[in-house]
């Protein structure tokens, strides 16, 4: 199952853990939280951003077709876009990297590069620095909202879509604490399932092979528009530093648990109603239902025991961690059809979300 770990062995991250970086890396399992590490550049140049960035989506269309906008350079015309809406974050343990998501002073981060802290600094692309207020929070998805008194900021696009298997990706954050860095790479998988073991909780997050190091924790992964496609998050190593396998937080996910810290009000998760394992037997992956809870929307659905459940609304299901972030991407009363083979035969059904009691 997989599993967070962080610098203090009691928060989860993605898979196991190899380095948890907080001003330096430290060798803990086989995952690498991308958390700050130590100050040591200052910020880089401002950048000049094209009139593309205030622009309707249909004129951003045109710029991207138009090669003679882009120089043939869809990276370079996309970095240009989002580097002003970066900024560099320092905190007590370090450093890390967070993305303008509101005009007024309000920025996304990951959860971990702000743990522990009330207040932070935040500098700007421009060279501008702030103090920050850390408004709160969701570290089952790893996500925080943090404020500064200003406005007009440069707020990132966000592209709630889900991003295509072999996109172009492109990352920019203060890995190394070498401010506003980019590196290009693909989207290499969409729906990894992610899990916390203390709370059970399981979350889809995207992957990437772009260069993704300690510092880019908060930063933004962007797609060939500017447009952000996730929030980064953690990387899979086994030297310490990117090993070309990064994860991000998808951007629906980031707007919808942001918008919930800023107003204040609990975003609650859909609740399917089972517990399960893996396929063990020879035939097709799935989720192998071992429970169904009396009175909860898979027992209503007439799911049962046994079944082994191999999508939700289309997206393959290749274990019960898959399942877990699947339906964790819904809220209750959504319905969804979820397709489940029982004695070898495939039934599809209409299930209606339910909430769990205890909204967790």
């Amino acid at each position: 199952m997989s599993e967070f770990e962080t610098h203090e062995g009691k928060r989860p991250g993605l898979w196991s853990a190899l380095a948890y970086f907080a001003g330096v890396a430290v060798i803990v399992a086989l995952v690498a939280w991308l958390a700050p590490g130590s100050e040591s550049t200052e910020a880089g140049e401002a950048t000049t951003v094209p009139e593309a960035t205030s622009t309707t989506a249909t004129t951003i269309a045109t710029y991207f077709e138009d090669s003679a906008l882009t120089g043939g350079e869809p990276v370079a015309a996309a970095a240009e876009i989002i580097l002003p809406s970066v900024v560099h974050i320092r905190t007590t343990n370090g450093l890390g990297s967070g993305v303008i998501y509101d005009p007024d002073g309000l920025i996304v981060t990951a959860a971990h590069v702000v743990e522990g802290d009330d207040t932070v600094s935040i500098r700007l692309a421009d060279g501008r620095q702030f103090q920050g207020t850390v408004v709160g929070s969701a570290t089952e998805v790893d996500i925080a909202v943090i404020r500064i008194e200003a406005a007009d900021l440069p707020a990132a696009d966000f592209n709630t879509n889900k991003p295509r298997v072999g996109q172009l990706a492109i990352a920019v954050g203060s890995p190394w604490n070498l401010a506003s860095t980019v590196t290009s790479g693909i989207i290499s998988a969409v729906d990894r399932p992610s899990c916390n073991p203390v709370t059970e909780i399981c979350v889809s997050v995207v992957q990437t092979d772009a260069a993704i190091n300690p510092g880019n924790s908060g930063g933004a992964l962007v797609d060939r528009t500017g447009a952000v496609v996730g929030i980064n998050v953690s990387i899979f190593t086994e030297s310490g530093a990117n090993d070309g396998v990064g994860f991000a937080v998808p951007s629906e996910t980031v707007r919808a648990y942001a918008d919930s810290i800023v107003s204040g009000e609990p975003l609650v998760a859909a609740f399917l109603g089972v517990s399960g394992a893996f396929v063990t037997e020879e035939g097709r992956a799935g989720a192998l239902i071992v429970e169904v809870i009396p009175g909860s929307a898979a027992q209503q659905a007439g799911i049962q025991v046994d079944d082994v459940i191999v999508s939700i609304d289309g997206v393959p299901i290749q274990g019960i961690d898959d399942l877990a972030a699947q339906v964790r991407t819904h809220r209750p009363g959504e319905i969804v059809e979820v397709l489940l083979l029982r004695d070898g035969e495939e039934i599809a059904y209409q299930v209606t979300l339910g909430e769990r009691e205890d909204a967790s």
